[in-house]
């Protein structure tokens, strides 16, 4: 009671000062950076008259008036209740409060991090508390408000929309060139420039042929949203039995392309359309585009299931945004060669190349069913697809690709070849060097072209390298150790990291050497958790790192291992069984940091407090190491 009147004399000693003389001893500054794809700091920055000083947000009970940061509640965003300190306080001792204190003079800054939750421009609004003092005298406490807008990362998601557009673009112009497209350029240009009356007519309704074509493709992303949901198409990117029928439809589609069998819609879908296309006008331009879709769906619908299925794994509007970019290629040659015909005999002729280029996109469509396919495996840890199998079938299916370009394969609808031509040539010895590079990987290479796509090392038949039978772990320790000799629950995880997969284990290990724990959440099918221990964990500095100066634990999400019956929970946060190991540690992700993407690195010491902010995918392998190095300078501080 004593501390708590004193503190009030203190407050009401200077309340006959004016407002305008706290103004002139203090002033603030607001703003905001953006710190991940959904996440933004508020930053209040105090900038203080000499002499005076503004106290710490941590301060002992019934002393001085601590700095509070207080941000307004809002559908759009979540506030984290951590108030961050930038600079390091000063410590005095206070004989009016009998306690020591910390405080700041002449500059501090505060942070607080805020969770954005929806699209477009948000208004965050709030205010900081404080009290300044000087030798003197202390200033009664006051607050100052602020209200900053920031751009949702949730539209930042545009910037792997743009990703999303580009690859679905080349996949369009790519499209152009299989022969159930090509033809038709010409064909459907000079259709328009006969048909209508004037040369601004026939462009008129060549770009209305275009759009239409956008606008089928668009109804086809908007539908495929629509059924599975914006979420879970993400959801789903991991699902094994999803990967595994997209696997068998991606080798169905690879050997349509090959020239097996032609993969066609319902005849009288198309003549149906070819119909609707004889009325003119707006409505028949709309059902030849329509047709084209449907006679050059063969060629086209390979693709376009390849596509849709890549955006499945972005989640949201990805789908639509692919048919868009797809969309686009495929009709912007009908737009340009209308307004421009002459140009149509610079066109090379149709020919047995159309077809090479059909079966090249095969060879491509079979290579990447095996990424889906090795999904699956992992997430069900089946072990039938680990990395040299899975290398070695690329490395045959490059290398057959190569012997094609090279004519020394053919195919049942190639054109005969008198020569390789020269362009054909080089392509076939690129492909070939690649298929060379891959080689190593089977013993253990890291193989960095192709990082992300195959199963991470520690998933293979040799996962300490061929020929051993005990790791070489991480952190300067040469000699070989095998599994009995860690610590119960730690193994060699990626890139021969000791790790642990359990919390609970890795959290008691950790108090017993004193060290910080690295979360690490990843998943089995995540192809950027690969890349970031491909290309980043492999780093002689930061593998030491993680080795001998935190304790890793990966958390896989999407392990599918059912908990014993009594661990079964239901989430606090999404009110949801929790029934697998992966959902128990999804949930603990979502539940304790309000995160779900992968991956999702978290510094924290032996008391479960964050040590800085917490990092997602990004393979800057300097940003990396300073982000280690603060986590172990603050623990140390701690």
């Amino acid at each position: 009671m004593k501390k708590t009147f004193l503190a009030f004399l203190l407050f009401f000693f200077s309340v006959g000062l004016s407002f305008s003389q706290l103004e002139q001893n203090i002033s603030w500054k607001f703003s905001t950076n953006k710190i991940g794809d959904n996440q933004v700091e508020v930053i209040c920055e105090a900038s203080l008259e000499n002499g005076w000083h503004v106290y710490s947000t941590d301060l002992p009970e019934n002393t001085a008036f601590p700095t509070s940061i207080t941000i307004d509640d809002s559908e759009s965003y979540l506030a984290k209740e951590e108030v961050i300190e930038v600079q390091k306080a000063e410590v005095h001792f206070d004989e009016s409060f009998g306690a020591d204190l910390k405080w700041f003079n002449k500059k501090a800054t505060f942070k607080k991090i805020v969770e954005l939750k929806q699209k477009g421009n948000i208004k965050i609004k709030g205010y900081v508390e404080y009290m300044i003092c000087n030798d003197e005298t202390c200033m009664p406490p006051d607050l100052t408000e602020f209200e900053l807008t920031v751009e949702s990362a949730a539209a930042k998601k545009g910037e792997s929309y743009w990703g999303v557009f580009w690859m679905a673009f080349f996949a369009g112009l790519a499209a152009l060139l299989t022969p159930c497209v090509f033809p038709m350029i010409p064909m459907t240009v000079s259709f328009f420039t006969k048909q209508s009356k004037t040369k601004a007519a026939g462009i008129k309704n060549a770009v209305l042929y275009g759009i239409s074509i956008i606008v089928i493709y668009i109804i086809l992303g908007v539908a495929v949203s629509g059924i599975f949901g914006a979420n879970a198409l993400n959801a789903l990117s991991t699902n094994p039995w999803f990967n595994i029928f997209f696997f068998v439809l991606l080798v169905i589609f690879a050997i349509s392309f090959f020239g097996a069998f032609e993969i066609i819609l319902p005849s009288s879908w198309v003549n149906m359309a070819d119909k609707k296309s004889d009325k003119g006008g707006i409505i028949g331009i709309f059902f030849m585009a329509f047709t084209l879709a449907l006679v050059s769906f063969s060629c086209t619908g390979p693709i376009v299931g390849a596509l849709l299925v890549q955006a499945a794994g972005e989640g949201g509007m990805a789908p639509v945004i692919g048919m868009l970019g797809f969309s686009s290629a495929l009709a912007l040659p009908f737009a340009f060669f209308a307004a421009f015909p002459g140009y149509l005999n610079s066109l090379p002729k149709s020919g047995g190349w159309l077809n090479s280029v059909k079966v090249v996109l095969g060879f491509l469509e079979l290579a990447f069913a095996f990424k889906f396919l090795s999904i699956a495996d992992m997430v069900l840890d089946l072990h039938l697809l680990e990395r040299e199998v899975f290398i070695a079938i690329w490395i045959a299916i490059s290398g057959g690709l190569g012997f094609y370009l090279l004519g020394k394969i053919r195919l049942p609808h190639d054109s005969p070849m008198d020569h390789t031509p020269v362009s054909r040539f080089v392509l076939g010895l690129l492909v070939l060097a690649f298929t060379i590079y891959m080689i190593p990987g089977l013993w253990g290479a890291p193989v960095n072209l192709i990082s992300g796509f195959p199963p991470p090392k520690d998933y293979s038949e040799s996962p300490y390298g061929v020929g051993n039978t005990a790791a070489v772990l991480a952190g300067g320790n040469n000699s070989h150790i095998n599994n009995n000799d860690l610590p119960e629950g730690m193994h060699p995880g990626p890139q021969n990291i000791p790790a642990f997969e359990d919390y609970e284990k890795a959290l008691v290990y950790a108090k017993k050497v004193n060290k910080p724990l690295l979360l690490d959440f990843t998943g089995k099918g995540c192809t950027n958790c690969r890349k970031m221990e491909d290309k980043v964990w492999s780093n002689e500095t930061v593998k030491g790192m993680l080795a001998n100066d935190y304790v890793l634990v990966s958390l896989y999400v999407d392990l599918r291992t059912k908990l014993p019956e009594e661990e079964m929970f239901i989430s606090p946060k999404t009110g949801k069984k929790i029934r697998t190991i992966g959902n128990k540690w999804a949930d603990f992700q979502l539940t304790r940091f309000n995160q779900q993407g992968q991956p999702y690195y978290v510094l924290i010491d032996t008391e479960e407090n964050k040590l800085n902010q917490p990092k997602a995918y990004d393979p800057d392998v300097d940003g990396y190491i300073d982000w280690l190095n603060d986590g172990i300078e603050k623990f140390k501080n701690k």
